[in-house]
């Protein structure tokens, strides 16, 4: 005889409003987070961006079976948490925004009142576009922000290809990084000048044979440079080359940026030195450097301050100060360009780590100083 199944899992009671036991923000900026787990013994909602800033938050059960915690008053950002229920990390199963990861285990919550939001301004198109790529022979998929009115038909308009982090999606620039909404509301604002933005993936899983078969350690030493150089194939002679053909846009080095957080810090600063006559404008955000994984092309171009001065009308370099992941790799950048005297722009985030409270406002800065 076949096992006995176990029981389903209860449901909130259908007369119940779906008000009562999910995840919302309040008129004062507050948000209170929900879980329907009738038959969990403890439940928290951790909150923080990483491991160095994450808070656990006890939560109590009404008799409905739903856990509740209350925060204060809220600055108006996008923010992220999860769920410890006995033990288990969950998203919230009460809400449709999830963070955009390889591996989904955090949830997103939007406090409106920031640059981050959908305002009544023109919109851009968000376009995704799936292509063959003949260097990493697999089809691949990218997104394309193109301005308000955009038709391809005026005069070609600049590129700035930015580049997401380890274990993330193009989504997560997306979803998260909220670009288009930036982009939308920095234009309307007339702070930025009309542009493309392509967001490419980061992480190549090039032949499939790197797709997380090394201990995380080792992911300097094993993943980082043959992953890196696999998408600089793929962006030099697949992308840009279908960008250009796509859309109309620039094809001389000023009118193309190049940019990339985490992971793809150090993807902008790999392809940005070893095609540095490609681009004229490039920005590594917590970007893991040369200081704990060297390149030969990297270093060969660090060592001709020159060309790099004469090319790059600016070069951006950020960090949140309590970064533990990438701090070292960006000081130790940091050190070397002032050294060999190459200019550069560099902001450190007082009181962050290696998070989107650094990545979102650093990009905006950064695209306020391009095409200019």
């Amino acid at each position: 005889m076949p096992a006995a199944a176990a029981p389903f899992p209860a449901t909130p009671d259908l007369s119940v409003p779906v008000s009562r036991y999910v995840t919302q923000v309040n008129a004062d900026k507050s948000v209170t987070f929900r879980l329907f787990a009738p038959d969990a013994k403890r439940v928290s909602v951790i909150t923080g961006s990483s491991p160095d800033s994450f808070v656990s938050h006890d939560m109590s059960k009404d008799k409905s079976g739903v856990w509740s915690w209350k925060s204060g008053s809220l600055t108006p950002d996008l923010y992220e948490y999860y769920f410890d229920v006995d033990g288990f990390r969950s998203v919230d199963t009460g809400s449709r925004f999830q963070k955009p990861q390889r591996q989904v285990n955090t949830s997103l919550i939007l406090v409106p009142g920031s640059i981050l939001d959908d305002r009544s301004v023109p919109h851009g198109d968000l376009l995704t576009v799936t292509y063959h790529s003949k260097e990493l022979h697999s089809e691949r998929r990218m997104f394309v922000w193109t301005p308000p009115g955009y038709s391809g038909k005026s005069e070609p308009l600049p590129v700035l290809y930015f580049y997401h982090g380890f274990g993330d999606t193009g989504l997560s620039a997306i979803d998260q990084g909220r670009l288009p909404q930036i982009m939308d509301n920095l234009l309307a604002e007339g702070k930025i000048k009309p542009m493309l933005v392509v967001v490419p993936d980061t992480e190549t899983d090039i032949a499939q044979a790197i797709p997380e078969n090394f201990p995380p350690k080792d992911r300097r030493k094993t993943f980082y440079l043959l992953n890196a150089k696999a998408a600089d194939r793929e962006l030099m002679h697949d992308i840009i080359p279908l960008v250009d053909a796509r859309f109309n846009v620039r094809q001389d080095a000023n009118g193309r940026a190049l940019a990339g957080l985490s992971q793809g810090g150090f993807q902008a600063l790999f392809s940005g030195m070893n095609h540095l006559d490609s681009f004229g404008w490039l920005a590594t955000l917590s970007g893991v450097t040369s200081a704990t994984v060297p390149d030969t092309g990297i270093a060969r171009q660090l060592d001709r301050p020159e060309e790099i001065n004469r090319q790059l009308h600016n070069f951006t370099v950020v960090v949140g100060e309590k970064d533990s992941v990438t701090g070292q790799d960006i000081a130790g950048l940091k050190n070397e360009l002032e050294k060999k005297h190459i200019r550069f722009d560099y902001k450190m985030y007082p009181g962050l780590n290696h998070e989107m409270d650094v990545w979102r406002p650093a990009y905006a800065e950064f695209v306020q100083k391009l095409f200019k």
